[in-house]
């Protein structure tokens, strides 16, 4: 069972990874195929590698760490990619394990978020894993709306209807 603390936390930290993926795929909508895999410059990646890129990290720190399922991750492979997937396809593969991954982060008991571990030779507790990945999906997030605005001049409406103006209340 969690404290009260933990389920806030890990609770907060799913809601938060679950707001990115409608954002990559509405940014998605934007690109065609071929843009997909168009990389700004050399030292850059596109956003399929990006895709691949979060797949792969959300599966070995959290399925693979948390959840308990063997490491298979080739991280090499995520950034040499230039192409063999649809949107479509990546946009599936995030989705399924961005739900698993969120399950997971759910309902980790407190010693599993609490207790040490190694991932990609990093000690880390399960809430630093959590909270990595999070920040980690949300900066590649970021990214890709990035390359898309860019790329298509285009704002992608994220905060469409809500008032950012807003003052904040009950302080």
């Amino acid at each position: 069972m969690k404290s009260p603390e933990i389920q806030e936390l890990t609770a907060q930290i799913a809601h938060h990874m679950e707001l990115n993926t409608p954002r990559i795929e509405k940014a998605l909508a934007e690109l065609t195929e071929a843009e997909l895999w168009q990389r700004p410059n050399p030292q850059s990646n596109s956003v399929g590698n990006l895709l691949l890129h979060l797949s792969g990290n959300i599966t070995q720190y959290i399925l693979s760490s948390l959840g308990g399922l063997p490491d298979y991750r080739v991280r090499d492979e995520e950034f040499e990619a230039e192409g063999g997937f649809s949107k479509a396809a990546l946009l599936e593969n995030l989705s399924i394990t961005v739900k698993q991954a969120t399950q997971i982060i759910r309902t980790s008991s407190r010693e599993e978020m609490l207790r040490k571990r190694v991932v990609q030779g990093f000690e880390m507790s399960g809430i630093a894993i959590a909270v990595h990945v999070c920040e980690h999906y949300s900066y590649h997030t970021g990214q890709i709306a990035f390359w898309v605005k860019l790329l298509k001049n285009k704002d992608l409406n994220y905060y469409a209807g809500v008032n950012l103006n807003a003052k904040n209340e009950g302080n």
